[in-house]
């Protein structure tokens, strides 16, 4: 954190330099500042090489200070790692709303994809399948969700604020919101190309199969499907459902219920890592058997605190970002690195292996998820594998000392205080 520090003020400066016409000169190989090749304001030779006369959107510009004046340590360019539901558009319907995030609109992201849905009191995400697992997470308000498995065991649950739910591809479900004020929630498919507005719907393979085949296959005369809806439903406006207990004796089966639930409360569950700068909580096929495919942690940091430096060897990072302001610089081989903002509502995606730390640069608690194709959580602290490398191979490495060795964190701390 001193270093941040260090290199913030080293920015603001020549910053402040360049705005009253006085270059920043580059000091050749300081500290902080990179010069191999020479990049940010610092080594700018003229004021007006740090200026931006041309047209621009200032609302959009101050959302990415890091992107207009990036640190003297990002060097060259990635393809971009940011991406927002914020300016993704919204498919409303009468029962609720939903918006997207995926490979189409952000290249990077390939294995995963991710939707952001509102359901009214009642709201209805008709009954449905997909071809890729759907792991959820509750943001507010409160859901019912149904599902039946292979073996014909159905599971009917009530979710609130905090909670996950997981179903397996192939697995048919539903999802209805309830009172008072419904639920929203963000949705993540295992596929980067998955679409919630391409599923496969009750309603579409009904209007699109013959009617004798209709009445053979339910026992009922053709003209009992007369009135079906020609058009899908989709997200449609329903009633209420009944509670929770009667829902659940009107599903149940001769064939039992699941053997490991559908459900699990990621924000009750006592964090793995708490630190004075925040905490972690993880949920993989661990403790949350049925999420055989995704892994996730919810990530909370106090304002000033960091994310510490690391990576993820076992998968690419879906990030999905709660509450708070945060910056991240992600680094790749060439070498490359480089730093952008987020704030509630974004996304970001960090590539396998790729180092990367995640800062509050707000006054109030950070709060994001971080998502990954794989049955298990994984990750490598810098600062960990460090302090325990035998310090000779170290110190040369860095030209440090052994004091400065000594002091280096030898456990995985996950979250810095301030």
């Amino acid at each position: 954190m001193v270093d941040l520090s260090r290199r913030k003020i080293m920015l603001e400066a020549a910053g402040a330099a360049a705005a009253v016409g006085v270059a920043a000169s580059a000091q050749a190989a300081s500290f902080g500042n990179p010069d191999r090749p020479a990049e940010g304001a610092i080594n700018a030779k003229t004021a007006s090489a740090t200026s931006n006369p041309g047209p621009q959107s200032s609302a959009m510009a101050d959302q990415f200070p890091n992107f207009q004046n990036p640190p003297a340590t990002d060097v060259n360019g990635m393809p971009l790692f940011w991406a927002s539901f914020n300016n993704a558009h919204k498919r409303q319907q009468s029962g609720g709303w939903a918006r997207e995030v995926t490979q189409d609109d952000f290249a990077i992201s390939e294995t995963i994809s991710g939707v952001n849905m509102r359901l009214s009191a009642g709201g209805i995400r008709e009954m449905h399948w997909h071809q890729q697992a759907e792991w959820a997470y509750m943001a507010t308000g409160r859901c019912r969700i149904t599902v039946l498995d292979t073996e014909g065991r159905p599971s009917v649950q009530d979710v609130k604020a905090g909670d996950l739910w997981y179903f397996p591809p192939g697995l048919p479900h539903s999802l209805q919101g309830l009172g008072p004020d419904g639920a929203e929630f963000v949705l993540a498919f295992d596929n980067g190309k998955a679409s919630e507005f391409n599923t496969l719907l009750l309603t579409d393979w009904i209007a699109h199969t013959p009617p004798d085949v209709l009445a053979a296959n339910f026992g009922v005369p053709a003209d009992a499907f007369k009135n079906i809806p020609v058009d899908n439903l989709w997200i449609f406006q329903g009633d209420e459902p009944p509670p929770l207990a009667a829902a659940q004796a009107a599903a149940a089966s001769s064939a039992g219920t699941p053997p490991f639930p559908f459900v699990f409360s990621m924000g009750d569950m006592v964090p793995l890592i708490k630190t004075r700068g925040g905490q972690v909580q993880i949920a993989d096929s661990r403790n949350f058997k049925m999420s055989s495919n995704i892994a996730a942690a919810l990530v909370t940091v106090k304002p000033g605190g960091m994310r510490e430096l690391h990576w993820h060897p076992n998968a690419d990072e879906w990030q999905y970002y709660i509450s708070g302001k945060a910056r991240m610089t992600v680094f790749d081989t060439g070498p490359k690195a480089v730093t952008a903002d987020f704030n509630p509502g974004d996304v970001g995606y960090v590539k396998k292996s790729l180092g990367h730390y995640v800062q509050n640069t707000g006054n109030t608690e950070l709060k994001f998820l971080e998502i990954f194709r794989s049955d298990h959580y994984a990750e490598i602290s810098l600062s960990e594998w460090l302090a325990h490398t035998p310090p000779e191979l170290v110190i040369q490495h860095l030209n440090i000392t052994k004091q400065t060795w000594d002091q280096f964190p030898k456990r995985r701390l996950d979250v810095l205080p301030g």
